[in-house]
């Protein structure tokens, strides 16, 4: 599965790409899931996908690494964003077993993780039921997906 990066821009009122994400979208705040905005879709754009990935946690499993945070997607290919503590939409299930939205947490001691909010156009709309996990959800869209970008924030655990 490959993917590119493409012109299309993920940004967020929460924290600049690069920058710490506040606590109170982390397991340390109130944990609601930051507003995102999006620009610069394809214009063949049907839906949308957003994931959250945390790279830097020591997990490994065959084929995959790291934590998942946050997976939902049938978003309309019209949207250009999310409202903060969304609860709208389709939502997957993250790596703490649950649908919906849980944020940054690292191991103590474990020093700063960068967290990769990921954002995908798709050519269709798939109508996927809910309840998928991010590599299962990858694995469904990869053939429709025709932009990805992605929006980097950091985290360390007070």
């Amino acid at each position: 599965m490959g993917f590119a990066l493409s012109s299309m821009q993920l940004n967020s009122t929460a924290f600049e790409t690069g920058g710490a994400i506040p606590s109170k979208h982390t397991g340390e705040g109130v944990d609601v899931s930051p507003a995102l905005a999006w620009t610069d879709a394809p214009a063949q754009t049907k839906s949308f996908a957003v994931i959250c990935h945390d790279p830097d946690a020591p997990l490994v499993t065959p084929g995959r690494y790291g934590y998942v945070h946050w997976v939902l997607y049938n978003i309309p290919g019209a949207a250009t964003g999310l409202a903060e503590a969304t609860d709208e939409h389709t939502q997957g299930v993250s790596d703490f077993g649950s649908p919906g939205y849980g944020g940054p947490m690292p191991p103590e001691g474990h020093g700063t993780h960068n967290y990769f909010f990921w954002l995908l156009a798709l050519d269709a709309e798939l109508d996927l039921e809910p309840g998928l996990g991010m590599w299962d959800l990858l694995e469904r869209i990869e053939p429709n997906v025709i932009a990805m970008n992605r929006l980097v924030g950091t985290y360390r655990r007070g």
